[in-house]
């Protein structure tokens, strides 16, 4: 069946992290590193839930680049914290982004996000990438102090909003978001940004929807309506 509402992961799902390559250039002569940073926060947010602990996702941003410095031998200063959390909190929309919520929005789909980034007194990143208008809420794993892939994060959301688990779809880029929202009951679909796939592994749910934007997603649903 489709989905009644469709649940967006933020970070490089709807908004490119490849703007923080100047970053990673500056603190350590290699814009790639930013790639290993990526990874090893999102392990490290899973590893601390996983361990009972928490600190958000930006404080554990700024204490793997402190790690990475240590283990690459450079230096990072104040200012490059300042500069990268700054950075984490403004990065801009995928070109597709925009124009796919728009006509999923309209296809009468419910939006909502699930993000791994904390609160914000000011802007969230979908405001400065220009990208909240088409949501109804906005969800942090701030609230539950646990991160994603968390099952209870899922039918948090569900029950929030007055829908069965079976209701929602997770919109992903990453294989292990879709992973733990179908493991709660939601269906998954895994956009294929650069460097990502999907994990073909026995036993794993695989994602119901593979596309390699917003335009296709939309596209895909529609022929399944």
């Amino acid at each position: 069946m489709s989905p009644r509402v469709l649940v967006f992961d933020v970070n490089e799902t709807l908004i490119d992290i490849d703007a923080l390559q100047p970053h990673f250039e500056r603190i350590f002569g290699d814009s790639s590193v930013l790639r290993e940073w990526f990874g090893q926060l999102v392990m490290y947010s899973m590893t601390v839930t996983l361990a009972g602990r928490y600190a958000d996702f930006f404080a554990l941003g700024q204490g793997v680049v402190h790690m990475l410095a240590e283990i690459h031998r450079v230096d990072v200063n104040d200012g490059d914290l300042h500069a990268l959390a700054e950075g984490m909190r403004t990065m801009p929309a995928h070109r597709d982004a925009g124009e796919g919520l728009s006509l999923l929005r309209d296809n009468g789909y419910r939006l909502v996000t699930l993000t791994n980034s904390p609160h914000s007194d000011g802007p969230t990143p979908l405001d400065h990438a220009g990208l909240t208008e088409y949501f109804e809420r906005q969800f942090t794993v701030d609230d539950s102090r646990v991160f994603k892939p968390s099952t209870s994060l899922y039918t948090g959301v569900a029950h929030s909003l007055g829908v069965a688990p079976g209701d929602c779809m997770m919109v992903a880029a990453h294989a292990w978001d879709t992973i733990g929202a179908q493991s709660a009951g939601f269906s998954g679909a895994l956009i294929t940004r650069p460097g990502n796939a999907a994990l073909r592994v026995p036993g794993i749910p695989e994602p119901t929807v593979i596309a390699s934007n917003l335009l296709e997603l939309n596209e895909i649903l529609g022929s399944m309506s």
